[in-house]
């Protein structure tokens, strides 16, 4: 880094007056201070100055010793350093998120603290705040595009108190890793992290593409269109086929034989699997392995109809709305207090069953990002209405992407309420480590014996309980299954239980 550094500055920079790329030989190091890192797709530079930084020259030398990939902002300050906001460690074991959306932009004043971005895990939503007050002059990935934890999201100029020091004696840990250069390689082409992904996957040299984005940007369609034209793919771009039918249109290929196979080609989707969808990949993908059995049972709701409706009409708070659910879901606890390894987590690798305390019933909900499973802590602990009201705040929190990984983790068996959609029952696979799953139909009427033999309507709901053969046998499930039968269609022995 040093060699490179002081070849550049021989030849580009020695006379024009800029600022070192590193301490020249003759001058001490610990006289400078770093005040900023820009990096070529090749190799890495890092900025010193025993004074304020020019970075109108520091452009130019952009220009000339291919500081940057692509362009700094327009109107960016003359003094200042430039500091690179990776992607945070968003929690244990998430390699990588997709950015949902940006609050900012190039040119914009960030305050410390600020929001900068929206991005999301297989377990939650983020937003990435900023820890400087600074401007905006780079940002590096658009919504859509995977980032990798430690990656760049975007560059701002900061005051020069805001960044770090380095004296002398660290300069030469400023060496850039060999693979690290090889990887970011792209020559200079303007075009972001995704786009040059995409190139590596069909095995094209980025720099032999024509860039129609702007300053010559390569984008996602050039790389299509040069992979058709090279034979790499079989079907042209949407971008291409819409270019051929304007020109058929406008005359040069105008004929009265085109095949309308060929004008009213469908176009096949591909859709990426992202955020909890990836999560649900690799759960359903294990939990598959998992030897299930599913214990079916019938439940008369007429009892729970009528509470609900006693709910319902007394209920004093228009912003709680009384549904069956919460009631199903307390009953639901009751009866696992007394059946404890329905409530337990299974360690495959130690062959232990753990027995939870805690009753955290997780919901299934579906979201606009896909099936999320947020759970209610402590069941056990909270009255139905407690019960009600935390349910419809992790609602709300689904539907608006809001969901963090406190409120995805812990869980200690899941319901999924399919009912509430349509079906009379479904076969749900366990979310491990749990151990036990429960889906419940919708409650309909069906005709029904009495004990005078006489036909009369009933409500029932249809339940299927999923279960790891492993570690919960038939009798177990089934005795559980009853005495939570029993809670639901005589709610009102939950009196006897409740504290």
């Amino acid at each position: 880094m040093m060699m490179i550094g002081r070849r550049i500055l021989q030849k580009r920079i020695w006379s024009s007056g800029l600022r070192w790329l590193s301490p020249p030989p003759e001058i001490s190091a610990k006289n400078f201070t770093f005040i900023g890192c820009f990096s070529h797709s090749a190799v890495s530079f890092r900025v010193y100055s025993n004074r304020g930084v020019d970075l109108n020259n520091l452009n130019r030398v952009k220009n000339r010793c291919w500081f940057s990939s692509e362009a700094l902002a327009d109107n960016v300050p003359v003094s200042g350093g430039v500091v690179d906001v990776p992607l945070a460690q968003t929690g244990e074991g998430i390699a990588e998120c997709e950015l949902l959306k940006w609050f900012v932009q190039e040119g914009d004043q960030i305050e410390e603290f600020q929001q900068l971005c929206e991005v999301q895990s297989d377990k939650a939503t983020i937003e990435i705040t900023s820890r400087y007050k600074g401007k905006v002059v780079q940002i590096l990935y658009t919504p859509g595009d995977i980032v990798k934890v430690g990656e760049t999201l975007l560059r701002m100029v900061v005051d020069e108190s805001q960044v770090p020091t380095l004296v002398g004696d660290n300069l030469e840990n400023m060496k850039p890793d060999a693979s690290e250069m090889q990887k970011n390689y792209v020559g200079g082409v303007h075009s972001t992290p995704a786009v040059r992904h995409l190139a590596n996957q069909y095995g094209i040299d980025i720099n032999g593409v024509c860039g129609t984005g702007k300053d010559g940007r390569v984008l996602k369609e050039d790389v299509l269109k040069y992979a058709f034209q090279k034979g790499i793919i079989k079907d042209p771009p949407a971008t291409l086929r819409a270019d051929t039918a304007n020109q058929w249109s406008g005359g040069e290929y105008s004929s009265s034989h085109v095949s309308s196979s060929v004008i009213h080609q469908h176009d096949d989707t591909t859709v990426p699997l992202r955020g909890f969808q990836r999560a649900m990949v690799r759960s359903m993908s294990m939990a598959a392995k998992v030897p299930h059995f599913h214990y079916v049972e019938e439940i008369n709701c007429d009892a729970l109809i009528e509470l609900k409706s006693s709910f319902q009409n007394n209920n004093t708070d228009p912003n709680v709305k009384h549904t069956f659910l919460p009631l199903l879901i307390k009953s639901l606890s009751m009866a696992l207090s007394n059946y404890p390894s329905m409530n337990s987590c299974f360690n495959e690798e130690s062959l232990v069953l753990v027995h939870k305390g805690s009753h955290n019933i997780g919901i299934a909900m579906a979201s606009p990002s896909g099936l999320v499973v947020p759970n209610i802590k402590n069941v056990q602990s909270l009255s139905i209405l407690g019960i009600t009201k935390e349910l419809s705040r992790l609602q709300q929190l689904a539907t608006d992407n809001k969901l963090s990984p406190g409120h995805i983790s812990s869980g200690t068996i899941t319901l999924s309420n399919i009912g509430s959609i349509g079906g009379k029952f479904g076969a749900p696979i366990i979310n491990l480590p749990e151990v036990s799953i429960i889906a419940i139909g919708r409650i309909q009427k069906v005709p029904r014996f009495g004990e005078d033999n006489n036909v009369y309507p009933a409500s029932i709901m249809t339940v299927n309980i999923g279960a790891d053969h492993r570690v919960l046998d038939g009798a177990t499930v089934a005795k559980f299954c009853n005495q939570w039968k029993e809670y639901i269609e005589k709610p009102e022995l939950l009196l006897l239980h409740l504290r």
